[in-house]
């Protein structure tokens, strides 16, 4: 059974590496389900880490569906990523309807090339997995990224399981809340790959800060943060 490590720092990815992990999947934010890392931390993961890496293509929190300008963003950084020698991406996009964006997705995929293409836990959202696992597989797609449209993939590996079965060249990945404790009832069930953060809070500061940094209220699954231009004139309109 192959071990995917999600990692969300250098610090992560050298000690997933350590760890004997078999592949990385990189990404910043693990909070928002995980973002597109950074143009550094893309370069100092390359540079450091020897495991095959794959990284997320996300360009914000929230929903799965994309403004036009967002996946260009997206095609931009999967090209970033081919460019310093990435082996895979992690992607995808929805429609508002909780189906699968085929001709965006094939976009992706088209973008990524040889890479090899995971698509991630949007898959939780879709209405009619079974035919989205269809869908997937007629585009080429190499891996479902999943927890079995539930809070844990332990929760949903009844679905897994059904999913796995399917005649298709797509491979199901469980992920979240794997852990020593479960992992080999997903062996047992015959999944090749597992998915998991292995993560702890680490502390950083011996004392808490003055305040917090931390704004709960951006934090959403069917809205984004967007700069309003009213608000913005009202300002300006007060100093200039």
């Amino acid at each position: 059974m192959l071990v995917e490590v999600c990692a969300n720092s250098l610090e992560s990815a050298l000690v997933a590496e350590r760890a004997g992990a078999d592949r990385i999947e990189l990404c910043s934010e693990l909070a928002v389900g995980g973002l597109t890392p950074s143009y550094g931390l893309l370069k100092a993961v390359k540079e450091q880490v020897s495991i095959p890496v794959h990284v997320l293509i996300r360009p914000r929190s929230g929903d799965f569906t994309y403004s036009d300008a967002e996946f260009d963003i997206m095609l931009t950084d999967i090209a970033l990523c081919k460019e310093l020698g990435f082996e895979g991406v992690v992607s995808g996009v929805l429609n508002k309807s909780f189906t699968l964006d085929v001709e965006r997705t094939r976009k992706l995929k088209s973008s990524a090339g040889d890479l090899t293409f995971t698509f991630h836990r949007a898959f939780d959202w879709v209405k009619d997995p079974f035919r989205t696992l269809k869908q997937l597989d007629d585009l080429q797609i190499s891996y479902i990224l999943s927890s079995g449209q539930q809070k844990s993939a332990l929760l949903g590996i009844d679905l897994l399981s059904d999913l796995k079965l399917q005649n298709s060249r797509v491979q199901i990945m469980p992920g979240s809340g794997i852990n020593a404790g479960n992992v080999e009832l997903f062996k047992k069930k015959g999944f090749s790959i597992v998915h998991l953060s292995g993560t702890a809070m680490t502390e950083t500061l011996s004392k808490a800060p003055l305040i917090s940094m931390i704004s709960s209220g951006f934090l959403s699954d069917d809205h984004k943060a967007v700069t309003k231009l009213e608000n913005i004139k009202a300002v300006m309109n007060k100093v200039k």
